[in-house]
Formats: C-alpha cells, structure tokens, sequence
C-alpha cells in the first residue's frame, strides 16, 4: 500500500513559491549567524563572568548554574574599558543580529513542514533540535531586547530566564551547525546565480518546484537584510560608544540627552526609584568599615579629610551603556581597609547600601578589585559632589566591573571573613 501524500497546505511542495529561497540565500544567512552567534555566546558568557558568581550568593542572579560555571574566572580590573567593550559589543550585536536572524527562520520555513515529521533516528533528531534552536533563538533573543528596553514583560527574574535559556538555544544551535554546516559551505561555493532542481538532494527542500515571479534578486534580499543590520547599528550603537554619537542611539532608552554639568552623564536608578530618603543621605549619614575584628565609623566630613585620590573611569550597564570616563575623587578602599588594621593584601570587601527597592543593593567586590589603586569610595566626580541620583553622599567606583558592582548610597564596608 502506497504511503500518503502530505496533507494539503505548507507541507505540500509548491505552497511556497518565493523563487529566492536555496542553499545559497540559506548558507549566506546561516554562515553569518554562525559568527554573529558564536561572538554574542562568548560575549555572554564574560559578561556573567564579570559578575564574579562564585565569590557570593549576593553577586549571583542565576543560582543552580552547576556545570554551567565550569569556565567562571576572577573578572581582571585591567584593561578597565574591558567590560564596556565586551557588554556593549554583546548588546549591540544582539539588535544588529535580528534582521539575519528574522532572514535566515523565513528561508527555511519550508523544512519546518517537511513531510513525512520524521524519516529516521537522525532526522528525528535534527528536527527536534530545529524546535529547541527556532524556540530558543526566540526566547533568547525577546529577553534580551526587552530587558535593554527597559519593558522586560516575562514572569520571573531576567538574569536567569536569559542565562539558561541561551544554554538551551547554543546547544540546540551547535546540533544545527554540526548537520548543515557542510551543506551551507557549498550552497554559498555554488554562487547566487545557481539554483540545484527541486527535490534534489541540493535542494535541501528549500527550491520550490512553482517559482513565483522574482521582485528581487538573491543579492538584493541579502543586501536588503544587511542594510537594516546598519540601521540598527546606527540607531543602537551610539548608547555605548558616547559622546555624541549617544543623539544617534534613537532605538536605545539611555540614548537620549542626559544633560549638562559635572553630573551629566547615564543613570539606572534614581534616589527615588529604590527608597532613598533625604534623612538616609543627609547629615546623619554614617559609613561603617569592618574587617579584621574592628570596627570603624566614619562621617563624610571625615572621610573627605583623609587622602583624596582620582580615578577616571566609565560606568558600563548589562543594558549595553555605558558613559565616557568620568573623573572620580574619593578614597582608596586599600586606605579604608588599613582604618580597620588590614595591610596591602586588601581581601574582598562586601559593599553594603542604604537603598530599599531593587536588585544589587549589595555586592562582594573580589580581592583583586579591592587592592587595584584606582578603586574608590568616591565622593566627588568631575570636580562636583555626586548629585542624590549618581550615590550622594558616597559610591564605589571600581576598574572594569559592571555598574551595578560600582554601588550607590554606600552605608558599609566589610573587609575578609564577614563578606
């Protein structure tokens, strides 16, 4: 007996008739993402690294990583720009990427309907990672855009729902390359002007055996894609380069104006936004340094007496921000250490703030930030106070570490055993 036919509508050969779609419009797209993807994996994974996960439950936002945190490091503070470079190329990337990734799902849409579902062990594999890969590629991709756009709308925390769900996707991604990539190679040798006959082995299932008219050539489709990867560039990029390209980031929440004056530049919470009250900031305001069995409290007067020190240093955001070095003046956290007895082999220190509401109101800064001579409780910035919104009355400011680690509203400083 005769198996059956597919049934009427997308799994039918000639349902879709684009005449663009081949090996070689797949393999161009396919061999982009295999780059793009690669990069913004690896971009990733340092940008969970620079949290320093392991140095305390506080610093990590995904717990229950297991074997996931096989490659986590100590996050070095040198080059300082290191972790603007690497968030900011991670975030950009991710928009840049959508107008290949959006590309490369519709070329293949026909093999999301091949017919019979499953023709062997094999098949049934690829196919089964084609629906971890386009569901994961999805959520991976939503989560991130959503979170720099400030409208995260999934239930449950960002930090974990985008660090296994790009897991689950980069698994699904390197079956995908381990079964196509050799095909993509030789659809893209083949030329655009070659098209194998519907069918065929070559074909792959992507040839429609009724071609619909052309309205544009396979270049031009490419083209098309990688001119609105540029105008997403173009529209994203400037939140992490600065200065004046920041006017050019139209698409990027921090992109806009962030006005003028010593402390003009990007915030991500306001005093307001996380409970700050004037009384928590005001005269009253203590700050507190333990370690090594003392205990030292110090009011603001009496720190701005000690050594000022400067550091310029950018702030760089998870969001893909960041702002052109400012200049910093405070105090080492190597001489606050010292208060408290503790000589040049500052251990880690937990940073604790005053602030009520949000994420990160404390953090443990490893060893190697805490000893770096550019790390400050700083006070000042750009020959100014800090304004209540960039952490008045007191804030770290630490070399290459996440701007959520440079905490705001600082109340106390434990060095060693206790952080």
């Amino acid at each position: 007996m005769r198996s059956a036919g597919p049934p009427p509508g997308p799994a039918r050969p000639g349902f879709w008739r684009s005449p663009l779609r081949g090996p070689w419009l797949t393999g161009v797209f396919g061999l982009v993402l295999l780059v793009g993807i690669t990069t913004l994996f690896v971009t990733g994974l340092l940008s969970y690294a620079a949290y320093n996960p392991d140095l305390a439950a506080r610093n990590d936002p995904t717990p229950d990583k297991g074997w996931l945190g096989f490659y986590l490091f100590t996050w070095p503070t040198s080059p300082y720009w290191l972790y603007r470079l690497t968030q900011g190329t991670h975030v950009v990337l991710g928009v840049v990427l959508v107008p290949v990734l959006l590309a490369k799902l519709w070329s293949v849409i026909p093999k999301l309907f091949d017919w019979p579902p499953v023709r062997s062990v094999s098949n049934a594999l690829e196919r089964l990672s084609l629906l971890f890969l386009v569901g994961g590629a999805g959520f991976t991709f939503a989560t991130g855009i959503l979170n720099i756009q400030l409208d995260y709308v999934f239930p449950g925390s960002f930090y974990p729902l985008h660090f296994y769900g790009a897991w689950v996707f980069i698994g699904a991604f390197a079956i995908h390359v381990a079964f196509r990539f050799s095909r993509a190679v030789r659809g893209v040798r083949a030329g655009h002007r070659s098209q194998p006959v519907p069918g065929s082995r070559e074909a792959a299932g992507l040839v429609t055996p009724r071609p619909a008219p052309a309205t544009i050539s396979r270049r031009g489709a490419v083209a098309m894609v990688g001119g609105g990867s540029l105008a997403l560039l173009a529209v994203t990029a400037g939140q992490s380069i600065g200065g004046w390209w920041r006017r050019t980031a139209l698409l990027a929440p921090h992109g806009r104006d962030p006005g003028s004056g010593p402390n003009g530049f990007q915030i991500n919470k306001t005093a307001a936004s996380v409970g700050i009250r004037p009384s928590d900031v005001g005269p009253a305001w203590r700050l507190t340094v333990r370690g090594a069995g003392r205990q030292e409290v110090l009011t603001r007067e009496m720190l701005l007496t000690m050594p000022q020190r400067d550091s310029a240093l950018p702030i760089a955001c998870v969001e893909g921000w960041s702002t052109p070095d400012q200049r910093w003046s405070g105090v080492r956290l190597t001489d606050l250490a010292a208060l408290v007895g503790l000589g040049t082999d500052t251990p880690q220190v937990l940073v604790e703030s005053v602030q009520r509401g949000g994420a990160f109101s404390s953090v443990v800064l490893a060893a190697n930030q805490a000893r770096d001579e550019r790390s400050l409780l700083a006070m000042r910035v750009n020959g100014a106070d800090l304004s209540p919104d960039h952490g008045f009355p007191a804030r770290v400011i630490i070399p290459g570490a996440p701007g959520v680690h440079n905490t705001k509203w600082v109340s106390r400083l434990t060095f060693g055993e206790h952080a």
